[in-house]
């Protein structure tokens, strides 16, 4: 049974449109954050390339089409965590909702 995100060849979605020079992605600083979290987590055991997989592949339809690439990798470990029990469901919400100051933003990252 094909999931959202294997969409290649299916009617509806239009053609599959090639980004120009994906190698020189200039990140963002959260989303080199969430790289290093995923990466970091899954080589200390939390999670194993194929879990992750799952967890990405496993996002709601509307929030899978709706997310870019790190943001499915943010929401996928977020899903990951409140499956193995380390939070709650709804808390890093609930975290955010109850910060006194907002995070500062931080500029972009560049990556070789």
């Amino acid at each position: 049974m094909p999931r959202i995100h294997d969409v290649g060849g299916l009617h509806g979605f239009g053609p599959v449109v090639e980004e120009p020079d994906p190698v020189e992605h200039v990140w963002e600083a959260w989303e080199a954050r969430v790289w290093g979290l995923t990466r970091s987590l899954r080589h200390n055991g939390f999670h194993t390339t194929d879990e992750f997989r799952y967890a990405v592949e496993s996002l709601p339809p509307a929030q899978y089409l709706s997310a870019g690439y790190y943001e499915r990798w943010l929401a996928a470990l977020e899903n990951l965590l409140v499956h193995k029990g380390v939070l709650q469901e709804g808390e890093l919400d609930r975290r955010l909702q109850n910060q006194e100051t907002p995070p500062r933003p931080t500029p972009a990252v560049e990556v070789d």
